[in-house]
């Protein structure tokens, strides 16, 4: 029983800020709001071409499946192109944004927080820069 592909990942959040990250992973990042399953609490599932690679949820109202305490979650990664078309997005969008080459890859990243302060990362091969 092998995992086969990486599926979606999961945002919690109270209703305000559930609104904010809608808006940033839609305006900023470029996945669309798409058809979800009518769940008993409020959310979002955000597509990537045809997946729903973001599930948002409300905290106040959805079942937890971890201890959020705990948690470790760091940062999502995007695979990328057109490297100056999307810096110039992200300025257009007032997104601060770093910049970082990869030690001995030919790859550039550029790396925001979202509105709750949850990294992301973005990555681009060095030659569309």
């Amino acid at each position: 029983m092998p995992v086969i592909a990486f599926n979606h990942f999961n945002l919690r959040a109270e209703s305000s800020l559930l609104e904010a990250l809608r808006d940033f992973y839609v305006q900023v990042v470029g996945l669309t709001v798409g058809d979800r399953p009518p769940f008993r609490f409020h959310g979002y599932w955000l597509y990537l071409g045809d997946q729903a690679v973001l599930h948002l949820v409300d905290d106040r109202t959805a079942p937890r499946l971890g201890d959020a305490r705990r948690g470790t979650f760091d940062h999502i990664a995007f695979s990328c192109s057109d490297l100056p078309a999307f810096e110039r997005h992200l300025k257009s969008q007032g997104v601060e944004y770093r910049r970082a080459a990869v030690p001995g890859r030919a790859q550039v990243q550029l790396f925001v927080e979202d509105p709750a302060g949850n990294g992301v990362e973005f990555n681009f091969a060095a030659s569309d820069a």
